[in-house]
């Protein structure tokens, strides 16, 4: 399973829209309104690098108000445990 990161620039008055539009799109799992440089992260989720070669540029990229976007692919996920585990200092 692939997990990619998308980063999304929309026009101002359709960030909504465009969100409601992302989400809808098969493989797109969540769609997040954030601060910062970008609009909205979408994260998806598909099977192979051929439905992400579709996903991004045919269709996420293409709907109303999208105006650039920027992929991050995930190597390795790590739960809260893991993340605690990793900085825990051993004190307990």
């Amino acid at each position: 399973m692939l997990t990619a990161f998308v980063m999304i620039n929309a026009d101002a008055d359709s960030i909504p829209e465009a969100a409601s539009a992302i989400v809808e799109i098969e493989g797109v799992t969540e769609v997040y309104s954030v601060t910062g440089d970008w609009d909205l992260i979408a994260m998806v989720r598909v099977r192979d690098h051929d439905k992400l070669a579709e996903i991004i540029p045919n269709q996420l990229s293409k709907v109303p108000g999208v105006v650039g976007t920027q992929t991050q692919l995930a190597f390795r996920a790590y739960s809260k445990h893991d993340l605690e585990a990793a900085f825990s200092l051993g004190l307990d």
